[in-house]
């Protein structure tokens, strides 16, 4: 494929992609295939001679399309929201086309600042405290991660580290691996298995900290407080609190790095109304979510910001000869190592929106998620199950968990909308995220009459 060739079917690209987020309302948002679908579609071999580029795009509707769950349609409500916009589309072309990897400023200047940039710009819209802020002197700053699990790892590992050299300065003769032997990690019990497999990589030991409906689910100070003291006078070494809140008992005085996640509410934050959920993150040492989530920033792009980026830099630094460069002391900018100029994204995206045009869309999807909550308690054989912040309700009929099962199933296996489940205080309960760039109030009222409707259903086939 030649330049000439490449302009015209790029502009061909542009318009199937422009067709398909246009009309893909129509299409079943949940395929029906089974494991395996694919490989009978397609030769067992690379072919050996090359294919034409209309025979490949033929084979988009005839091998891919059958298999691919819509996340960008507004009947899927399952899991949580995917960054889907076209500036981001746009970037992500331009990005490609330069094909430059940011290991370093050197590799490419560009790509290293405007990620440094952009994360002050976004860091900025959520009000974070002057220390996450890099600016021209600041100790802190961001980074782009690919998901809040790497995220959440980097942060465990660099905790790791600090945590060791602070033994290590006042008794130099202790073995490191007595050290990490002891240290033991905190994390909600509520919390994502990523956060469990993090302490497995870093081979520290993972504490789960109970949580109560009654409490929101929410980690409370004087639990987490009551395990650090126990594991102390255990022998242990409490180094590390991974949470969704801010606790000002972790105000340094343990010296216990706190990471706070807020991989899809983060985004939230941007708006005045919503800021009070982060506060006090002036007590963190590092704070991420993903923007990939539902900041119009197309997969991946985790941002993740840090008090000292000393803390981050010094547990992953490496200094081989091929990645010095005459400015390396300039200090002020992360290794972004893989990075395929995902920043471009960013600036694309906050360019073309703005913050009013963000906050705007973060706005509608609650105002969503309000709409059918208030749906969901004018049926008295429904029940939220938990509070509705943001843009997620979860739900259930009134009943046993294999009621809602059975209610979930048949939502599914309609295909019409997609929903996911899961369980709080071992309750059975159905998930309803707002999640489609493009979802209305008229979706939202489709997919309650067909919930509605199968529930009928449902509740009919129960033994009276």
């Amino acid at each position: 494929m030649d330049t000439t060739e490449f302009r015209r079917r790029g502009k061909e690209m542009v318009d199937l992609i422009a067709d398909y987020l246009e009309n893909i309302e129509q299409r079943t948002v949940y395929p029906d295939v089974e494991p395996g679908y694919l490989r009978s579609l397609i030769p067992e071999e690379a072919p050996e001679e090359p294919d034409t580029y209309e025979d490949v795009v033929k084979d988009i509707e005839r091998v891919i399309m059958p298999g691919v769950t819509h996340w960008h349609s507004p009947y899927f409500y399952a899991y949580f929201p995917t960054a889907n916009s076209f500036p981001a589309m746009l970037a992500d072309m331009l990005s490609g086309a330069i094909g430059c990897i940011g290991f370093s400023w050197a590799a490419s200047p560009a790509c290293t600042e405007l990620e440094t940039v952009m994360m002050d710009w976004l860091g900025k819209m959520l009000k974070l405290p002057e220390d996450f802020i890099a600016g021209t002197h600041g100790q802190g700053g961001g980074v782009i991660q690919g998901t809040a699990s790497e995220a959440t790892l980097v942060a465990l590992l660099a905790a790791r580290c600090r945590a060791v050299r602070m033994i290590l300065a006042s008794d130099p003769q202790r073995p490191e691996t007595g050290i990490t032997s002891k240290l033991v990690a905190y994390s909600s019990d509520q919390a994502h298995c990523s956060v469990e497999r993090a302490g497995m990589i870093a081979g520290v030991r993972m504490k789960k900290i109970p949580t109560e409906q009654s409490d929101k689910y929410a980690v409370q100070g004087e639990t987490l407080r009551r395990m650090i003291q126990e594991d102390k006078a255990a022998g242990l070494i409490p180094f590390y609190v991974r949470t969704e809140h801010t606790h000002p008992l972790l105000r340094n005085a343990e010296k216990i790095w706190m990471h706070i996640d807020a991989a899809y509410a983060g985004s939230s934050f941007i708006c005045p109304e919503f800021r009070p959920l982060l506060n006090g993150i002036e007590f963190a040492d590092s704070f991420n979510f993903n923007a990939h989530k539902w900041l119009l920033v197309n997969f991946d792009c985790s941002t993740m910001w840090v008090k000292k980026r000393s803390d981050l830099i010094g547990a992953f630094e490496m200094d081989p000869l091929y990645l010095k460069h005459d400015h390396q002391e300039s200090g002020r900018y992360f290794c972004t190592d893989n990075s395929l100029f995902r920043s471009l994204k960013m600036w694309f995206v906050f360019r073309i929106y703005g913050l009013k045009g963000l906050q705007d869309y973060i706005r509608k999807h609650v105002e969503l998620a309000k709409e059918f909550e208030s749906l969901v308690r004018a049926d008295q054989r429904f029940e939220i199950s938990a509070d509705v912040v943001l843009g997620l309700v979860c739900f259930r009929l009134k009943g046993s968990n294999e009621v809602n099962e059975t209610l979930l199933k048949r939502i599914n296996n309609g295909r019409k909308i997609h929903l996911v489940p899961c369980l709080l205080s071992g309750q059975f309960v159905l998930r309803f995220a707002l999640c489609a760039r493009t979802t209305e109030s008229r979706h939202i009222r489709e997919a309650w009459q067909l919930i509605t409707q199968l529930a009928e259903e449902v509740m009919q086939e129960l033994p009276h």
